[in-house]
């Protein structure tokens, strides 16, 4: 068998079949601020990781030129799932490395549903991870918000849901998929212990507090 030339992700596909992926970004025109000059790619093992150079225009008229690494790991869609009638949300406890390498005692964090879109619309991706994870079958969904996550250094935009469940809609019993390695324990909370997790740190994930604060403030339980 002969050995495959090229470069994985450029000009022969990678794992997932992808090849060029040095041209994103090259076409941008929206900010006549930003000049493009070269994108490599530095990883592609799964996700995208790039190293853009470009010149920017500053607010006093100079130019630099710049350099950004970038992690591209597509897009994403969240939920919170609520039952007013009983005073409850439901969510996920799952084990997450880069926490856990990163200071959290146990890298078990308490989360809202979430996955990424995978190509999908986002209201059809966020149903599927609401019924693999939390094996609930979601029916009307609010869009609340989108919002870039980590702006300095990964591209993904992540679009938040909410949506009405009750004890009926609970279809399986979710805990993710375990041929993607996942163990997801559902956890169904009082929403006012809920947001005391927020102040004790028991719930640290950011699209977690941004939904339970949402749903204090303007959605379900505000009301």
């Amino acid at each position: 068998m002969g050995i495959m030339s090229g470069t994985p992700g450029l000009d022969r596909p990678d794992a997932r079949g992808r090849t060029g992926l040095d041209r994103v970004g090259r076409d941008l025109t929206g900010n006549p601020n930003v000049r493009v000059r070269d994108v490599e790619l530095i990883a592609s093992a799964w996700h995208v990781l790039r190293r853009t150079t470009f010149d920017y225009r500053h607010a006093d008229g100079h130019w630099s030129t710049e350099q950004r690494e970038t992690y591209d790991r597509g897009n994403g869609a969240t939920i919170l799932l609520y039952d007013t009638e009983r005073g409850t949300v439901l969510l996920g406890r799952q084990f997450r490395y880069p926490v856990y390498v990163n200071g959290h005692p146990d890298g078990m964090l308490v989360e809202a549903a979430a996955g990424l879109l995978d190509e999908d619309a986002p209201e059809v991706a966020i149903r599927r991870e609401a019924e693999e994870e939390l094996g609930v079958t979601v029916g009307e969904l609010e869009h609340v918000f989108d919002v870039y996550m980590s702006p300095g250094s990964v591209t993904e935009r992540l679009h938040f849901y909410a949506a009405p469940y009750t004890p009926a809609a609970r279809t399986s019993d979710g805990g993710g998929l375990t041929e993607d390695g996942e163990d997801i324990t559902v956890l169904e909370l009082n929403f006012p212990d809920a947001l005391k997790m927020i102040e004790t740190g028991e719930i640290a994930d950011a699209k977690t507090i941004m939904l339970l604060q949402w749903a204090a403030l303007n959605g379900p339980f505000a009301r």
